[in-house]
């Protein structure tokens, strides 16, 4: 109603202003002077502006026709559309006019605008495979999923735009969580371009998400070919799709095979840690002991790791403590100076009750990277050479209030993971897990939580203590030592409880 008033108020400013001026030129003197044969033609003011105009006009249709006569020239000689161009250039020039000013409305995130500027381009040049793009798009800067759903199964009929169209209603699915029909799209938008990446990527993670090992592997041997993947980091992603594919066969009770597919997965990528850990634990099955110790010790070289000596432990379950130690000496001489070779030391020595050489074996790590390990240690190192609870309860009281160390952490987002997986389960990233410690402390801890390690450590002894007559019998060297009813471990994990009790 308001544009139509407007528009009558224009034109009926227009109509006044023009007899305004039709007044004033009947009104005003002078005039043009022509002549043409002889014959002289004066002209006042007012016929000279209509003459103007006319000659205007005139000047105008001489050119269209001209144009006409050339385009007619053009199709008597054989060119069967010059006279469709000459009469549809005019709608072309407003079409594409309609299809710019739809894109610019578009990338500065008019979405509306740039759904009616489509649809009169559309009117004038009738390609659906310019416009239906323009349209779906802006439908979803809009939000209106249900009118990008349509366009995008519009482009689908047209073999030039079936690729747009399967590629949008998968990101579609994405979007609303349906990776089962998403996973389906792209495998059909990668038949159609194989060698498009974004596609090679999305339909490489959702064969991943759903266990697909075998496809996924297939997709990434097209991105090595198509060339858009390194051959190193093929090699290596290929290892980690391989071990998943050995977990999965673990978990169908098919150990021959999943050994040797981590053996395979291994040999593909040896600084893959758990690839080697389970082709160590397929060897061990096969009672190939040393091509078990073999391949520990080389992926222990490459990155010393706790499950890599858990593996190792395994080659002789039955030893005991000090031959342990023996035997791990041939692991434990590759990187000595590595933190976790100290820790491992220091760990069989509590076993066998060395507490003198685990202490040594810790070295300098209690004072130059302390976690919540290191802390565990010195407490068990403390309490097998008879210190005080008081001493032991201290370094508990450490080690619940410092990092946990190394953990298998998300490179993309960060997120830690108890145990290693091809896919991050926060963000759903493939091979982005790394044993590394964590940017920020996982456990957020109560105010003033930073003091409980001297509060724990000054507690007294409250104990009864001994008389004189006990002590004589203590200092007497025939009396028998009482043997330890539990071991270290357990005596310590009793009093970690104590402390944690006491911290509330």
């Amino acid at each position: 109603m308001l544009w139509s008033l407007i528009k009558i108020v224009v034109f009926v400013a227009l109509v006044a202003a023009l007899t305004l001026g039709a007044g004033y030129l009947m009104e005003s003197q002078g005039g043009i002077q022509v002549t043409v044969a002889g014959t002289e033609f004066t002209l006042g003011p007012l016929q000279s502006v209509i003459g103007a105009l006319v000659l205007v006009a005139l000047v105008w249709v001489f050119f269209k026709l001209f144009g006409l006569v050339i385009a007619l020239l053009k199709f008597i000689n054989g060119d069967e559309t010059a006279l469709s161009r000459y009469f549809d250039r005019n709608r072309e020039r407003k079409g594409f006019q309609a299809l710019s000013e739809g894109l610019m409305a578009l990338a500065s995130g008019e979405g509306r605008l740039a759904m009616a500027k489509a649809t009169k381009a559309d009117k004038y040049l009738h390609r659906p495979d310019l416009t239906n793009l323009i349209t779906a798009q802006a439908a979803e800067m809009v939000g209106d999923t249900k009118k990008a759903e349509e366009v995008y199964k519009r482009l689908l009929k047209d073999e030039n735009t079936r690729f747009v169209g399967v590629r949008g209603l998968m990101k579609q699915k994405l979007s609303s969580g349906d990776t089962a029909t998403a996973l389906k799209l792209a495998e059909r938008a990668f038949a159609i371009k194989p060698k498009h990446t974004e596609v090679q990527d999305t339909l490489l993670r959702l064969q991943a998400e759903s266990s697909d090992w075998e496809g996924a592997r297939k997709t990434l041997a097209t991105k090595l070919k198509t060339g858009t993947l390194p051959r190193d980091v093929f090699k290596r992603r290929d290892a980690v799709l391989a071990l998943s594919e050995a977990q999965n066969i673990a978990d169908d009770a098919a150990s021959g095979a999943a050994a040797e597919a981590a053996i395979k997965a291994n040999k593909a990528s040896p600084d893959l840690i758990p690839a080697a850990a389970m082709a160590a634990r397929g060897y061990i099955a096969q009672n190939r002991k040393r091509n078990a110790i073999r391949v520990l010790k080389k992926a222990w070289e490459v990155h010393p790791h706790p499950d890599l000596a858990a593996a190792f432990a395994e080659i002789e379950p039955n030893e005991t403590p000090d031959a342990r130690v023996k035997r791990f000496a041939a692991l434990t001489a590759i990187k000595p100076d590595h933190r976790e070779t100290k820790l491992l030391k220091a760990e069989l020595n509590l076993a066998a009750e060395n507490f003198p050489e685990a202490r040594r074996s810790l070295g300098d790590l209690v004072e130059t990277d302390p976690d919540a390990r290191v802390l565990a240690i010195m407490a068990a190192i403390e309490k097998g050479e008879g210190g005080s609870d008081s001493v032991v309860r201290g370094w508990l009281a450490k080690a619940l209030t410092s990092p946990r160390g190394p953990q298998w952490v998300c490179d993309n987002c960060n997120t830690i993971h108890a145990q290693w997986a091809p896919l991050c389960s926060n963000c759903g990233a493939f091979d982005t897990l790394s044993w590394t410690k964590p940017p920020q402390s996982e456990v957020v801890l109560p105010a003033g939580a930073e003091m409980l390690p001297l509060i724990v450590g000054a507690l007294e002894d409250h104990s009864p203590k001994p008389t004189k007559e006990q002590e004589l019998v203590d200092a007497t060297p025939d009396a028998p030592a009482e043997p330890q009813s539990e071991p270290v471990e357990a005596e310590i994990v009793e009093d970690a409880e104590t402390v944690k009790e006491d911290a509330k």
